[in-house]
Formats: C-alpha cells, sequence, structure tokens
C-alpha cells in the first residue's frame, strides 16, 4: 500500500488518554487510539510514540511540588505510567510493542537507545518513548521533536482534540481561521500554539516536517497516512505542499 510517510512519530497528550473523564485513562478512549495505531502500523508505516503526563500530573501543581525539578520529575513519571499502559492496551489490539525510558528503570523498561530503537522499528514493533528528554525544563514537545529526529522519522504527527492548527482555540471561538498548510516561519511570527518555541526550533531548523491531525476522529491517522487531506501540515517555507 501506497502510504505518504514510512516512519513517523506520533505525539499524544496524556489529556488525550483521559477522554472526557479529564483525569486517568478512559478505556475506550485507549481502545480508539490504539485501534488508530495499530491499523496505521498495518499499513507498513514505522511508528514511534511519544506520551505525554497530564492525565496524571501537571507541572504547574504547585501544591505537589511548589520545585520546578521535582515537579518536571513526577511528570515524566506519569509519562513512563502512560506509555506503559498503552503499550498494554496495544499489544491487546495485536501489535507487537516495546517501551524505551529516558532514564534507568530496568525492572519496567528499557534504556532509551536511537539504534535500538530504529532496529525495533524496522523489525515492525511499536516503540513509545517514556521519560520524556529525562531532564528537567523541557516539555514532552521537545522531546517528541528531538526522539522523531534520532529515530530519523520522516514526520512528527502531534494528536490533538481540534482538526489543525488555527489562530486561536476553535472550542472557545467560534470564529477561528483554520490553517490547512503553513509554514514555520509563519507559525513562529504569529505565535501560533502548535508546539513549544523549542520543538518548534527543532524541527524547523532539521526540516521536519510536522502534521496536526484530530486523535478523536476514527480513520484521521490511516486516512492522512494514505494522502487524504486530513488536519494540518507545517513545512519549511520551501517545501510547503
Amino acid at each position: 500500500m501506497s502510504v505518504l510517510y514510512r516512519r513517523i512519530l506520533l505525539k499524544l497528550s496524556g489529556e488525550a488518554l483521559a477522554g472526557d473523564r479529564g483525569y486517568g485513562f478512559d478505556p475506550g478512549t485507549l481502545d480508539l487510539i490504539a485501534q488508530g495505531i495499530v491499523e496505521a502500523s498495518r499499513m507498513g508505516v514505522q511508528i514511534g510514540i511519544v506520551v505525554g503526563g497530564g492525565n496524571i500530573f501537571r507541572g504547574q501543581d504547585s501544591a505537589v511540588a511548589s520545585d520546578r525539578v521535582s515537579a518536571d520529575q513526577i511528570g515524566m513519571l506519569a509519562t513512563l505510567i502512560n506509555a506503559l499502559a498503552l503499550r498494554d492496551v496495544l499489544e491487546r489490539s495485536g501489535a507487537a510493542c516495546s517501551v524505551l525510558c529516558s532514564f534507568a528503570v530496568p525492572t519496567v523498561a528499557e534504556a532509551f537507545n536511537a539504534a535500538k530503537a530504529r532496529q525495533y522499528l524496522d523489525q515492525g514493533q511499536v516503540v513509545i518513548f517514556g521519560g520524556g528528554t529525562g531532564c528537567p525544563y523541557f516539555t514532552t514537545d521537545t522531546a517528541a521533536a528531538l526522539r522523531a529526529l534520532e529515530i530519523r522519522a520522516e514526520a512528527l504527527v502531534k494528536a490533538t482534540k481540534v482538526n489543525g492548527i488555527y489562530d486561536k482555540d476553535p472550542v472557545l471561538h467560534p470564529d477561528a481561521v483554520f490553517y490547512p498548510e503553513i509554514d514555520y516561519d509563519q507559525v513562529l511570527r504569529m505565535q501560533l500554539k502548535v508546539m513549544d518555541l523549542t520543538a518548534t526550533s527543532l524541527c524547523r531548523d532539521n526540516g521536519l516536517v510536522v502534521r496536526i491531525i484530530n486523535i478523536k476522529t476514527p480513520g484521521n491517522l490511516t486516512g492522512m497516512l494514505a494522502g487524504e487531506k486530513i488536519g494540518s501540515v507545517v513545512t519549511a517555507r520551501r517545501d510547503r505542499v
């Protein structure tokens, strides 16, 4: 089957795993996300995944951890919990799957190694990266950009709860303008909240395409990979599609 990309990095927010609950895990949402990933894998697409931890802990929760380093460490542990949960759902759905973590937890997950990750991807495994970058002060958006470059992904696919990139939150503003195609200079100039500045700069400077899709809509991931006009695409100006 002809696909747009042979290897992608899928960025999932922790909140996406919670569905409408707002906290923890929603089984139906997990199954829906896993189904899309398994179907994409069966198309021959190699898939790495970075997942956030916002359904368990957010760094702004100063009542739990007022120190930024401690808060980020708790958040990184939350991403590992999500990675393990997603692995189990994917395996039940029929996918071979491995979890690689940015810090040492040998009884829980393998240590991250870019060459090992690429080897697993070549073998047809879905590879989930837990622990963010392993360092405080970096978001999981930055972790996703970094891992995408390390595994030599052809695109970073950011899964969200909206249909792509808008000039403002379409949930709160019905008049929000949708951008099906945009380049990094425009994203930065207009201060669009696609990803944080560090992640955006990493992708721009290394020519990595970013796709934004609504993960809650069944078939969006596979449809985009098959070449359908789904969501938004961010590229360097010279690579606009």
